[in-house]
């Protein structure tokens, strides 16, 4: 065999005629190596390689490499409104159980749920019986100490030691939720 080209390409590939033959055992060829089990190849370049010979070898496209991920633009963003963020989508395992507090005008209200699986994890509500009927106000500040304290023992009977609680669109930390706050705090729950 002489030398082939592939696609008028200036490398030129020379295979021996050696490969061709029926394989011998000679004295002089006799070698246990692994590289000697594989073919001589001779591998030579005719001339340095330039762009043009190179553009041959690929179909017309253009030569720009893209990246894997860029920022959305504008109007991919317009197409899909509703994509939330890498916050929103990781928030519920980053931070998993959030406390929710609920002030009627007759009693509290206070939950720890997980946000993965709604699964609610401790409750502690004044209107229960046996708070009702001990408490002399069920809306007092003795009353939101209590709810703290009992949320915090409960979360810590289902080995929950971290919350976060995230306050709604107009709501402010007024004084019965501080307290309820810093109940929880005291006894040995971290916010997150």
């Amino acid at each position: 065999m002489g030398s082939s080209s592939i696609l008028a390409t200036p490398i030129s590939l020379s295979f021996s005629s050696e490969l061709l033959k029926s394989p011998k055992q000679d004295s002089s060829s006799l070698s246990l190596s692994w590289s000697s089990s594989f073919p001589h190849l001779n591998v030579s370049l005719c001339s340095t390689p330039t762009f043009s010979s190179i553009s041959n070898l690929y179909p017309k496209k253009s030569f720009v490499v893209e990246a894997a991920w860029t920022r959305r633009s504008r109007s991919e963003a317009a197409k899909k409104p509703n994509k939330k963020s890498w916050k929103q989508r990781t928030d519920m395992y980053m931070r998993p159980f959030l406390l929710n507090v609920f002030f009627s005008k007759r009693f509290i209200h206070a939950k720890v749920m997980h946000r993965g699986t709604s699964k609610v994890i401790s409750v502690a509500t004044t209107n229960a019986k046996d708070l009702r009927n001990t408490l002399p106000s069920l809306i007092d500040n003795d009353a939101c100490r209590l709810i703290g304290k009992l949320i915090a023992e409960r979360s810590k009977e289902a080995d929950v030691y971290a919350l976060s609680f995230e306050l709604k669109k107009d709501e402010r930390v007024d004084v019965r939720l501080g307290i309820i706050l810093d109940t929880i705090k005291e006894n040995d729950i971290i916010f997150v």
